[in-house]
């Protein structure tokens, strides 16, 4: 599964960073989520932004488990020419830290001369516009559940010699690694078009119970009616698929005939998980997406192995039928 989501205002927020580039930018802002770090953090940004001192913000981070947010702060903070908050967009106070950081980052710019020219980027849905208007203290930005409500790039004073440029939510043309995709539309950073719901409510159900044994059975009651050990046992035994069905007929997304409503029980899955009525859920550890980037790219890189012998065998095939023709004598009367 390899998710291809390109639309063309991306591709317009990818030509708008690169001129926002040329014309003078300081500091590039990433904005991620917290549940999901390494996955909302766009590969296209280093190329784009020339390795400019970067500050990302991990937002959502009420929403995040508390240690694995922890474990990401230290990844980042740990590479050259970055910082990493945490933050949540609706707390007024710690947003104003990202202008401290920044000012930390570009330590010679400053001032009405040479003022700080912030760009902030991010996936759709990550909370920039939310962001955006705690800091100014007005609804300077549209905001929205939808992927890619912002449509155009708008420059902000922060103050009066802080500069920041807002631009369209961004993703990259091709996810390879699997578990970022799911995580990224479990998110909603991701359109619906992309991926089925049910799916993604599946993997995001598995990892969850996974990583946080008894959440699932405890959030939707499972097991409840039967009562004792056994139901639990029977509740564990459940495959991802079994388990979103199970919550599903909890939930009483039933359909005529007892059939259950799967898409409805994903999108009550869904909209439990963003909101935060899972309880602080990470979906990831640096560690985690090391291991599924790793495996990914040499799945590519076997992938490519096939592809080259086709293309190769399809060039000698149409030598073969263009060979007969370039070598027959043909009706040459010399020929004997």
């Amino acid at each position: 599964m390899t998710i291809q989501w390109f639309p063309g205002h991306m591709a317009t927020t990818k030509r708008a960073i690169a001129e926002r580039m040329k014309a003078g930018i300081d500091v590039v802002i990433e904005m991620l989520d917290a549940r999901l770090p390494g996955s909302s953090a766009n590969p296209l940004l280093g190329d784009l932004t020339r390795a400019k001192p970067t500050l990302k913000i991990l937002n959502k981070q009420d929403l995040a488990d508390p240690a694995c947010t922890a474990a990401w702060l230290a990844h980042y903070n740990a590479l050259p020419g970055t910082r990493a908050i945490g933050l949540d967009a609706s707390e007024t106070a710690p947003a104003q830290r990202l202008i401290a950081a920044s000012k930390e980052l570009a330590p010679f710019r400053g001032g009405l001369v040479k003022p700080l020219r912030l760009m902030i980027c991010g996936v759709p849905n990550v909370g920039k516009s939310t962001l955006i208007n705690t800091l100014v203290g007005k609804r300077a930005a549209k905001t929205g559940d939808e992927p890619g409500i912002t449509k155009q790039e708008q420059r902000i004073a922060l103050a009066s010699d802080v500069y920041l440029y807002d631009t369209p939510g961004m993703l990259w043309p091709k996810i390879l690694v699997d578990q970022s995709g799911y995580n990224l539309a479990a998110s909603g950073a991701v359109g619906r078009n992309a991926l089925e719901e049910e799916v993604v409510a599946a993997e995001l159900l598995g990892y969850v119970r996974r990583h946080y044994p008894g959440r699932i059975e405890a959030r939707y009651k499972l097991g409840e009616p039967h009562g004792g050990k056994g139901a639990q046992a029977d509740i564990a035994a459940l495959n991802d698929a079994e388990l979103l069905e199970a919550i599903g007929r909890r939930r009483g997304a039933v359909l005529p005939g007892g059939r259950i409503n799967t898409q409805k029980a994903a999108e009550m899955v869904l909209n439990e998980f963003r909101s935060g009525a899972l309880g602080r859920v990470s979906l990831e550890t640096p560690e985690e997406l090391a291991e599924w980037t790793a495996a990914a790219l040499a799945a590519e890189a076997e992938r490519e192995k096939e592809r080259v012998p086709r293309r190769q065998r399809g060039r000698a095939a149409q030598f073969d039928d263009e060979a007969p023709e370039a070598l027959d004598g043909g009706d040459d009367p010399g020929a004997a």
